[in-house]
């Protein structure tokens, strides 16, 4: 059974409110305010981890599984939102997800339990899953040719932009309020999101599909057996997962070793976020060169950097030499994982709900465990260890690589 066979027709779905034409730039300009929101969720309170740690009275650890949690729980809520969307809508579920969202940050702002406080970050972890596994779909239903690869080219500078502006604020909320500032910022947001979308968004899906077991597993069949996006997917999840190897550690490092206050751990994350958004537009403006070799340079420019950061580790070692050093990383992995995470959204137009919540979920499992078993085996305390845990995933997307080439897969210009 073919792909289109399993488009179905249901009565249930007539009244559902389409997206009117004429809000199509509108609703374009909401999906590009939700991409980011994973970014904020995960970044925005990163400088205020040490005084979480203090305030509820846990460990390094324990405020770091927050983050792990979140990173988890949303991998692996997107691996059924695709086919969620496809078969049930972009629209309803996006709504129902933000509902659910702002009322899990006001749990957590109003609970000193720890436990509470990871259950609450798996909800948002679930539900901002089907809201940027929707939202992704949203431009590859919309857009076509050209305009979809420049629309998804640029959803993923957009996406980056969170970890820009995210830890900026973050580190002011937490010098002028507290903590739980964060939290009230993401409640505030996700309500805001929630009118807008309810008044001008509204259901773009093409087609129906049947929601079906046997027809998901042959899905995500067509998806596995396409060699070059599963290794896309590693590739991406390795690149994001070197910087969650900063957002786990960075503030501990630059507050707790380095002795800077919060605003500057504030002002270091943003510097990655900067140098993250830069390698994402770079990636676009050289979008048209050869696929496979502009990726293999930057890996090898990556490994490169980290050598250097071990090696002057010895003899150089501050604020300013683990911020260069670091953003440089950033850069050739922000551009890394540009080029391909557009290149898998785009794979599958046909099922692009799945094809989303797949290559979405994957690359964060792949993040939160390969990050998470990065940090908690190195424990990185300084620039040389930071470097060490950097190395391990640049050595890891070296190899994937390298086998790609071997195999023969780079003809897809």
């Amino acid at each position: 059974m073919s792909i289109t066979e399993t488009v179905i027709k249901s009565r249930s779905f007539t009244n559902v409110k389409r997206l009117p034409a004429q809000n199509k730039r509108i609703a374009t300009w909401l999906s590009f305010l939700l991409i980011p929101l994973s970014g904020l969720i995960t970044d925005i309170y990163i400088p205020s981890m040490p005084h979480m740690a203090q305030d509820l009275h846990q460990s390094e650890s324990a405020i770091q599984l927050t983050l792990t949690l979140f990173l988890i729980s949303y991998g692996a809520s997107q691996f059924i939102a695709g086919s969620l969307i496809d078969s049930f809508g972009r629209f309803r579920l996006t709504l129902f997800s933000l509902g659910a969202f702002i009322v899990s940050n006001l749990v957590i702002i109003n609970t000193r339990h720890i436990e509470l406080i990871y259950a609450m970050r798996v909800v948002q972890g679930i539900t901002t899953g089907f809201i940027v596994t929707a939202k992704r779909a949203f431009f590859v239903d919309m857009y076509e040719g050209e305009k979809r690869k420049h629309y998804l080219s640029m959803m993923s500078i957009v996406w980056s932009s969170a970890p820009v502006i995210a830890p900026f604020i973050g580190g002011y909320l937490e010098k002028y309020f507290n903590w739980q500032a964060n939290f009230y910022v993401l409640a505030g947001y996700g309500l805001i999101m929630l009118v807008l979308e309810w008044i001008f968004s509204g259901e773009t899906v093409p087609a129906w599909r049947s929601f079906r077991l046997t027809y998901i597993i042959r899905d995500y069949k067509i998806m596995l057996r396409d060699r070059l996006f599963v290794c896309g997917i590693l590739i991406c999840g390795l690149a994001y997962g070197s910087t969650m190897i900063f957002g786990l550690s960075g503030a501990f490092i630059i507050e707790h070793r380095l002795g800077f206050s919060p605003v500057v751990a504030g002002y270091a994350a943003l510097v990655m976020g900067l140098a993250w958004m830069s390698g994402g537009f770079l990636g676009k403006a050289l979008i048209r060169r050869s696929f496979l070799p502009k990726l293999r340079l930057s890996n090898i420019l990556q490994i490169m950097f980290i050598v250097l950061m071990i090696i002057s580790s010895m003899w150089l070692y501050n604020i300013y030499s683990l911020l260069f050093f670091a953003f440089l990383v950033h850069l050739c992995v922000g551009f890394m994982f540009n080029n391909y995470f557009a290149f898998c959204l785009g794979r599958f137009p046909r099922m692009a709900g799945v094809a989303s919540g797949f290559a979405g979920g994957s690359n964060y499992i792949i993040t939160s465990i390969a990050s998470y078993a990065a940090v908690g085996l190195l424990k990185p305390q300084d620039q040389l260890e930071l470097g060490w845990g950097y190395l391990v995933m640049a050595v890891l997307a070296f190899i994937v690589l390298q086998w790609i080439l071997k195999k023969h897969l780079f003809k897809i210009a």
